[in-house]
């Protein structure tokens, strides 16, 4: 069915297109008996697929990543798609627009899309008060930055407001400290802004009764010796783990044309071309760190085999968006059902 579809959704904006498949998931939500056929028809369940990472129990290892529900409203209509976990966000203390439009591009012969987004949503009390109205029948991650207005100096406190905030509300959190979509944001993965992020956040942590596990999600335009120090800060702060990549600037071994890519100008880079460097980096993280902390891999799963190919590398947990644009809902239904007969 999307093979028929997704020529039409392809012919509208790819912002438009998704505001329209997230409204057509809110109108299903008022049928009878929808979430359950939804269920059925894209569902996959096998015990052999859970896992227990950083100390919450996955029915399986394929979540959505974050940008998909960026204002977190849709993650229970999401859950009956089939993933294991949403991700929300990423989520700043107050809304921002984002950037001008457009600012969202498909990249058809490459199954890439780039996007300078900027990093637009409603805010975090605006995902509380869903989150508190509908309750998650799923894992949820919560995705938080800085607002764009907020200096580097200052950072610590905005993620220090959404941390708090949210706390209560979801799973585990991801630090986006690497999209390059928000000026100077990259700039946060400096090792010493971002040491004092963690304290701030780790110090909160222990005021809780209950323990939520914190994630760094790196950039795959970093360079080792820059991601050598971010694995040491994990394994002496009580960061949880890492969620390895965000999108990339690189326009390396693209097929579409140059002259097409100057007219679309900035943005990052995620889909198809990003698997070789996402695939690096989860080994080269698994491998440093000897294992000692979890890995979500994110980046170019586009293919049932890159699927497994990730968690073969030693992630512990993948995130799919570009290949769920590019091969519909049943790529989730596909992907568990390769990963639960090739384990």
């Amino acid at each position: 069915m999307y093979k028929i579809l997704r020529p039409l959704l392809f012919r509208f904006s790819p912002e438009w297109a998704h505001n329209m498949t997230l409204n057509l998931l809110k109108i299903l939500r008022y049928l009878p008996f929808s979430g359950t056929f939804i269920r059925w028809l894209f569902s996959y369940n096998d015990e052999k697929l859970e896992k227990e990472v950083f100390g919450l129990k996955f029915k399986n290892p394929l979540g959505l990543a974050a940008g998909f529900d960026k204002n977190g409203e849709m993650y229970n209509d999401l859950a009956n798609l089939g993933f294991g976990f949403i991700e929300i966000g990423s989520l700043t203390p107050v809304e921002q627009i984002g950037n001008p439009r457009p600012r969202i591009f498909r990249l058809v012969e490459d199954n890439a899309i780039i996007n300078r987004m900027g990093i637009n949503n409603k805010g975090v009390k605006n995902a509380i008060k869903h989150l508190k109205t509908h309750k998650p029948k799923i894992i949820i991650g919560g995705n938080i930055s800085k607002n764009a207005s907020c200096s580097n100096e200052m950072a610590a406190l905005d993620y220090e407001k959404s941390f708090t905030q949210l706390y209560d509300f979801v799973d585990y959190f991801v630090l986006n400290i690497s999209c390059p979509n928000v000026k100077g944001l990259v700039k946060l993965q400096d090792i010493n802004i971002l040491s004092e992020i963690i304290d701030r956040l780790t110090a909160i942590r222990k005021f809780n009764d209950e323990y939520r596990p914190i994630l760094i999600k790196v950039s795959p335009d970093l360079a080792f010796d820059q991601l050598d120090e971010i694995i040491e800060l994990i394994l002496i702060s009580g960061i949880d783990g890492i969620v390895a990549t965000n999108t990339t600037t690189s326009r390396e071994s693209l097929k579409t044309s140059k002259d097409i890519l100057k007219k679309i100008g900035d943005g990052g880079l995620s889909g198809e071309p990003l698997f070789n460097k996402t695939l690096e980096i989860v080994k080269y993280i698994h491998k440093k760190s000897g294992g000692m902390f979890p890995i979500i891999a994110v980046g170019g799963i586009t293919t049932v085999e890159r699927a497994k190919e990730m968690l073969d590398a030693g992630a512990s947990l993948i995130q799919i968006y570009t290949g769920f644009i590019y091969n519909g809902p049943g790529f989730v239904k596909k992907t568990l059902k390769y990963l639960s007969n090739n384990q």
